[in-house]
């Protein structure tokens, strides 16, 4: 069997230099489960929202991050950070392997815009390999509302798709929703990580790819420690939800150009919807 123990870290963090805090809970979380083979943290949970506090990677930071992968002996997707790149700031978040290597690093194809300002959009895609486990596939945040890049990911091999998140707003809920929508659409593992206490609102959920929400979290402190089985997700996607749809044979069979991905089709009624701006206030 293929599976893969992975830990998520939902803590209470505030919106301050919190390298050492993350450092040393990564430790606690190996000694409590020594089992653990990836540790995942939530987005811009190292130094919060904040550009003026960009780094360069690799760095200093990074480094940090690296040395508790290999002190821990686990694959650590520390969160996302601000990084500082040709003069643009971007929302990034490195794969780290057992032995202290970055892999990988995803930078935000959709910052939260109008509100995350200042942030530029990347589009590169990741998807890696856990030797002997299977394909994992890296978002962040705002990107779970674009299926577009889900079902990209699911295309390049993804089994699994982990989403470090930093949502401090309302919509959680819908969050939610789209996370186990996500997951059952592409038949895959959906990992939802959000950060508790003054920076996020909590709720991460785990959604296995038949759709079942396996753990979702409450607003707190939350380590949620679950083992992915890769298998069933390839058992999922040869006989189907329940030995009902098989979406992504559907999918790969139906052999439909959609005009709306076409060169030249341009925005469409999309082009009627003005310009992306926050709301003024409401007239009467």
């Amino acid at each position: 069997m293929s599976y893969l123990s992975i830990a998520g870290l939902q803590l209470e963090l505030g919106a301050e230099d919190n390298l050492s805090v993350i450092e040393q809970e990564i430790d606690l979380v190996k000694k409590r489960f020594p089992w653990l083979q990836m540790v995942v943290l939530p987005e811009l949970c190292t130094y919060g929202a904040n550009t003026g506090l960009a780094v360069q990677l690799p760095g200093e930071v990074e480094n940090c991050f690296r040395e508790a992968a290999r002190k821990n002996n686990v694959w650590l997707i520390p969160g996302s950070i601000y990084e500082s790149r040709n003069g643009d700031v971007y929302n990034t978040a490195p794969v780290i392997n057992p032995d202290g290597e970055v892999i990988a690093r995803y930078s935000k194809q959709y910052p939260f815009l109008p509100y995350e300002k200042n942030v530029s959009g990347s589009d590169n895609f990741v998807v890696f390999e856990v030797p002997g486990v299977g394909k994992i596939g890296l978002i962040i945040c705002y990107d779970i509302w674009f299926p577009e890049i889900i079902r990209q990911l699911a295309w390049m091999g993804a089994e699994a798709i982990i989403v470090p998140t930093l949502t401090n707003t309302i919509d959680r809920d819908v969050e939610l929703a789209i996370s186990r929508a996500n997951a059952v659409t592409n038949q895959l593992y959906f990992f939802g990580l959000n950060s508790g206490g003054r920076l996020g609102y909590g709720q991460s959920i785990v959604v296995g790819p038949d759709g079942t929400i396996i753990h979702q979290a409450s607003a707190g402190r939350d380590i949620i420690a679950v083992e992915l089985d890769f298998e069933h997700v390839r058992r999922v996607r040869e006989r189907g939800l329940h030995g009902l749809g098989q979406p992504l044979k559907s999918f790969r069979d139906a052999g439909i150009n959609y005009p709306v991905y076409q060169k030249g089709a341009g925005a469409g009624a999309f082009a009627e919807l003005g310009e992306l701006t926050i709301p003024g206030k409401n007239k009467p």
